[in-house]
């Protein structure tokens, strides 16, 4: 008792320090940074990244690229979201003060080696861009210019933007908008340089406030700042239809087969004794009337029951994960302009929800006559965590290997592997033994026989095959739309902000997901084949397999990202994305088959 005890007391111990941690670095999640100046006041810009502009996951630090540079860099203190963003600020050169115009400051003078304009070229050439932070507002622009014109001669061009125009909007004392162009500046030619002769540059800038009557950042109209990447998607009303017409007519589906097909059955099954056994007996043979030969089998546990139940823990913490995400979206707790915000949320509540997996993993393992406890609560939070530590073990060797900055610092790993050791582990342990120690004996209606019932040859439409494509693909074609904006968002540059629509999208999503598992496992019921625990986990599960499929698509025709980094991060990261939805849904098809199977067979007379 003492030792079970023990994970218990660490994570009462160190769960405020972890919150701490990872809220409290930076500031909490959707809560504008306010600062006030004075006039005069110092404006400290923060250089952070630059990279390709079609591969938003390879960032690299801007001071790896010859450029004017302090001769010590100090970094800015970053957030737990901030740093697994990809973020690494630094201070500059820039000196800006509060409503202080500047004209055409000189920032420093460079001379640069043939290397060094190698790589600015190759940089430019393959569209880098820089981001600077201001004020908690990112400003972003291209590193250089590229013009390629005509084919007889061809014409190829490469510029480096010397000057930049920076435009402040303040209202008060504070700042409201930040902005970076180039729009009225000549680019410097990077051609024509020889192997041993060095380039000299020379950085300036400008500096240009003007007042603003908005009053907050978040009251400034969308499309009107003039906004490096794409601000936000609109609604899109095809992907909400297609969503409603499918989910109607799947549950208008298994209404009819509850309502009619079954109350035909049971209408069947329940007669007389003597009437059935003399004139029905040959049409429990039949496909669509043979679930009743079954009720001696039909809840006979299944193989791999402990893989099982674990698989239905981590699926059940999935669904509380994004669930919590999502409303939590909805309150507005999420600043659209800091994502590592979201990252941060997402640790904390998969953190947190650990307790989920391990109440519901061992609680149903006890039921279903379970009897390694032990072993089920580390499979159970394994499951995930070691598929997810290996790929990103292997993502996170290419970022650094590559030096981006999309590779965790020493101080940031130590830090999420403390927040599953003593949080993560020690939830998933309590939530076991209170899912063991509250476990009842397993409610079915029906006594199942020592020995199985021979299952007859079934024909190829119900197969395991062609349940897991048709039931892949029907949950999967409801959110095909929305599916395309949510990656064009991930792995693009737009910017998401219709969690209501996002929310309604998962229902339908959960919702097809149950009705079509009822209906494929009434179909395999009534074939007289009662293996239905995995094939309900599997048939809907599946489509996770689509989705990893839809995310290869969406690589080769709808992106334009390219280079090992990306690539090792993208298909990474779609894999574990598809296992999870597999987790989730899996777990969501298992229990409305089961809650199907306990109705059909409760209400049956049996002898």
């Amino acid at each position: 008792m003492t030792v079970l005890g023990h994970p218990g007391s660490w994570s009462c111990r160190w769960l405020p320090l972890l919150l701490l941690l990872l809220l409290g670095t930076g500031r909490d999640p959707g809560v504008e940074g306010v600062t006030h100046y004075k006039a005069g006041d110092p404006v400290i810009l923060y250089v952070n990244k630059v990279g390709p502009y079609h591969n938003p996951q390879e960032t690299y630090h801007y001071y790896q690229l010859p450029v004017c540079c302090p001769e010590k860099i100090r970094h800015k203190s970053l957030s737990l979201g901030e740093v697994l963003d990809g973020d690494r600020m630094a201070e500059s050169l820039y000196e800006i003060r509060f409503r202080e115009n500047v004209e055409k400051r000189i920032l420093c003078h460079m001379q640069l080696s043939s290397a060094q304009v190698e790589q600015l070229r190759q940089a430019i050439e393959e569209l880098y861009y820089f981001e600077f932070v201001v004020d908690d507002l990112p400003i972003r622009g291209f590193v250089g210019y590229m013009e390629e014109s005509g084919f007889l001669p061809h014409s190829h061009k490469i510029g480096l933007w010397t000057h930049l125009d920076f435009h402040l909007e303040f209202h008060g004392d504070r700042i409201i908008f930040a902005n970076v162009s180039v729009r009225d500046v000549k680019p410097h030619s990077l051609d024509g340089l020889r192997p041993d002769e060095f380039l000299g540059l020379t950085h300036t800038y400008s500096v240009r406030w003007s007042e603003t009557s908005v009053e907050r950042r978040s009251d400034r109209r969308r499309g009107d700042d003039g906004g490096f990447f794409p601000r936000t998607l609109e609604i899109h009303w095809l992907s909400i239809i297609n969503s409603m017409v499918l989910v109607f007519l799947l549950v208008g589906f298994v209404a009819v087969i509850l309502m009619r097909v079954l109350r035909n059955d049971l209408a069947r099954y329940n007669l007389d004794e003597e009437t059935t056994s003399g004139g029905s007996g040959d049409d429990f043979d039949q496909g669509d009337n043979g679930w009743k030969i079954i009720h001696t089998d039909v809840f006979r546990f299944p193989p791999y029951r402990g893989l099982l139940c674990a698989v239905l823990g981590v699926g059940a913490q999935f669904l509380a994960l994004g669930t919590g995400i999502i409303v939590m979206a909805l309150l507005g707790m999420f600043n659209v302009h800091r994502h590592g915000a979201i990252n941060s949320a997402a640790i904390l509540l998969y953190a947190l929800t650990c307790c989920i997996s391990g109440y519901v993993s061992s609680h149903f393992y006890r039921q279903i006559g379970g009897e390694r406890w032990v072993w089920n609560i580390i499979l159970t939070t394994s499951l995930f965590s070691v598929p997810f530590f290996l790929t990103w073990s292997v993502v996170n060797s290419v970022h650094w290997a590559n030096g981006s900055t999309q590779a965790l610092p020493a101080t940031t790993i130590l830090l999420l592997l403390t927040v599953w050791l003593l949080v993560g582990f020690p939830l998933t342990v309590i939530g076991g033994i209170f899912g063991k120690n509250n476990a009842s004996p397993f409610d079915a209606p029906c006594r199942t026989k020592n020995i199985a019932r021979e299952i007859p040859p079934q024909p190829w439409y119900k197969s395991s095959l062609v349940h897991m494509t048709v039931g892949g693909f029907l949950p999967f074609s409801a959110i095909s739309v929305e599916l395309y904006y949510i990656f064009a968002t991930v792995w693009g540059r737009e910017q998401y902000t219709l969690y209501g629509i996002l929310f309604f999208v998962f229902a339908i999503l959960l919702s097809v997901g149950a009705c079509i598992s009822i209906a494929l496992t009434y179909f395999q019921l009534s074939g007289e084949d009662y293996r239905w625990w995995w094939r309900s986990v599997l048939s809907v599960g599946s489509t996770g397999l689509f989705i990893f499929f839809y995310s290869v698509f969406y690589y080769a025709r709808r992106s334009n990202m390219s280079g090992v980094v990306q690539t090792v991060e993208f298909f990474g990261y779609s894999l574990l994305t598809g296992y999870v939805f597999f987790l989730m849904l899996g777990t969501i098809s298992f229990f409305s088959s089961l809650k199907f199977i306990r109705y059909i067979y409760v209400n049956l007379k049996m002898d």
